[in-house]
This record gives structure tokens, sequence and C-alpha cells, in this order.
């Protein structure tokens, strides 16, 4: 029996997960400045979801974790690049730009993707393309501040927040291929399987001291501290997996690129969310600049033709719902 499509259900998920992804931006900020280094806290989140993911679907549907040799390369594209190296790059970014404006420059990931498949793939693009480029790159030059002596943001942080930008369109479009064969939660379980032990490899989890994890941090609210595993707690259930399972539930309600373009207010939400709780304050030509950027975005969402046609790819923690193709 066919579920009936609720759209308000579908908004109110999709902003719901927006809303976490945001509130995790200043949890991870949290965590970084407590002492964890990018590819430790990396680690713990994409071993945290893999493990919660990986009990899930033992327990409610064992069958679905079957996986053919066949599809192993793709796994491991799809996690090491699409999952470990997008979440890495995003936590480089967010240490050292506010997390809104590393949330702006990583979701240029949509106009990358049009750009691709016109220039490699020949494919037909809608002439918005052009239009979605220019206004994503001159909202990039207002964020940035370019004519204030070369910029006044970190360099280091706007190029992690680019290639993280690259790296999550390779994840989209090898996710395109991933869910022709494969239902897009058990996809991004393995996804995440791939990530834990691609960082397994990269950070031996023998050179990490489980101790600091019972440390006392500062959570930025007055003299109010937490043991740091609290924020690491969050950051894999409620920064990743919950937000995931609200976005992958928003698609029965809502076409893909509607949710997309609902997604594109994290940004939004995660500076409000700096804003009162680490007091990041964006200047008014950052502000107008992300906004120019969102435009740019929306209509990249939508510049490839023929969506119709084309499988969706799943969701990942700081990515808007999946594009339409």
């Amino acid at each position: 029996m066919s579920r009936t499509a609720r759209p308000a259900l579908g908004y109110a998920f999709t902003l719901a997960s927006a809303g976490l992804f945001a509130i995790n931006g200043t949890v991870s900020t949290l965590a970084l400045e407590a002492g964890i280094p990018p590819t430790r806290l990396t680690a713990l989140r994409c071993t945290g979801a893999a493990l919660v993911l990986l009990g899930a679907l033992a327990v409610f549907s064992r069958d679905r974790l079957r996986v053919h040799r066949r599809e192993l390369p793709l796994l491991a594209v799809f996690g090491v690049v699409g999952v470990a190296m997008t979440q890495f790059l995003y936590y480089v970014a967010i240490g050292r730009l506010p997390v809104g404006i590393a949330l702006v420059f990583e979701m240029t990931a949509p106009v990358f993707i049009a750009l691709y498949v016109w220039l490699v793939r020949r494919e037909a693009v809608r002439s918005r393309l052009w239009l979605a480029l220019l206004l994503s790159l001159s909202g990039l030059v207002l964020v940035a501040q370019v004519w204030e002596g070369g910029g006044s943001l970190d360099a280091v942080g706007v190029g992690a927040a680019l290639a993280a930008a690259l790296c999550l369109a390779t994840y989209y479009l090898v996710g395109e291929r991933g869910t022709v064969g494969r239902d897009p939660v058990t996809l991004t379980c393995w996804s995440f399987v791939a990530a834990a032990l691609f960082w397994a490899a990269a950070a031996p989890w023998w050179a990490f001291d489980a101790g600091v994890l019972g440390e006392s941090v500062p959570l930025s609210l007055g003299d109010l501290r937490a043991p740091l595993w609290v924020l690491i707690g969050w950051i894999c259930v409620l920064g990743a997996v919950a937000p995931f399972w609200l976005s992958i539930s928003a698609l029965p309600h809502l076409p893909p690129t509607t949710a997309g373009l609902v997604a594109t207010v994290e940004p939004v939400f995660a500076s409000i969310v700096a804003w009162l709780w680490v007091e990041q304050v964006l200047t008014g030509w950052q502000v107008a600049g992300g906004l120019v950027v969102l435009t740019g975005i929306a209509l990249a969402q939508t510049a490839r033709a023929h969506s119709a046609d084309r499988a969706e790819p799943p969701l990942l923690p700081e990515v808007p719902a999946p594009l339409s193709s």
C-alpha cells in the first residue's frame, strides 16, 4: 500500500535535519577548540555513525547488509572521498572560519556538479547554470571581502572549504551510480564503514588517548562544562545519524529538488546558532554574499536536465538534501 505524501511533514523533517546539522557545526567547533584535531574528530564521527547504522540494520534488516565484491571499489571511493575527506576538510574549515561561511563555500558543490556533467559528461544543462555560476562567484567574492588586503578570511580555511565542496560533488556523482543497485540507507551505512576503516589506518586508534574524552570542557554557555564524550556523542548521533534519518524520511513527502532547496537554509541556521552560542559575528558584506551564493546554489540545483530519469544519492552530514540531477 503506497504512502500518502504529506508535504508539510516533509518540510518539517527537512528543516529539522538542517537545524541539527547547523547545531552540529557549533558543537564540532567546541570539540575542535577543546583540542581534538580534525583527523580524530572525523574518525570518531565516522566510526560512531557507522556503528549506529550497522547496529540498526543488523537488528531490523540484516539482509540489506550484504555486500558484493563488485561493489567494493565504488564503496571505497564513496566512503573515502565523499565521506571521510568531505567531513575532514569541513572540520579544517570550521576550525579557521565561521561555521556559516564554511558551509556557504562547501555548498557550492551543486555548481561544480553542473559544470562537470556539462563539460565531461556532455549532458544538457539549462541556461540558468551560467547565472548560478555568476551569482555563486560574486557571492563568494563578497563573503571573502577580497578588497580587504587579499581577503578577510583565512586562506587555508577557504581552501579546505572549497576542497570539501569538490569532495561533496564527488559524493553526489558517485552516489548516482551507487543508488542504482542499493538503497540510500545501506549505501550510506557502508560509506561510513569505509570512511571509518580509512581513518583507522590514517589515524590509528592506538595513537589516540581515549582518556581525553572524560575531560571537562567549556560549552561557551556561561560557566557550564561537560565531559568531552558528551560532545562526541552529540556529533555522532544528533549530528550525523538523526539528521540523516530525518532527511531520508522527508523524501517520500517532497520531490528531491524541493528538499534540496529547503535544505539550503542550513548555512543561515548555522550562522544564527554560532552567533547566539559562540558569538561568531558576520559582517554585512558576508551576510549579503552568503545570500547571493545560496541563490546561485538554488539555481544550480535545477540546472541539470532530465532529472526524472536519474537516481538520487543519499544524504550526509553538512550537505543539502539530494540534488536533482
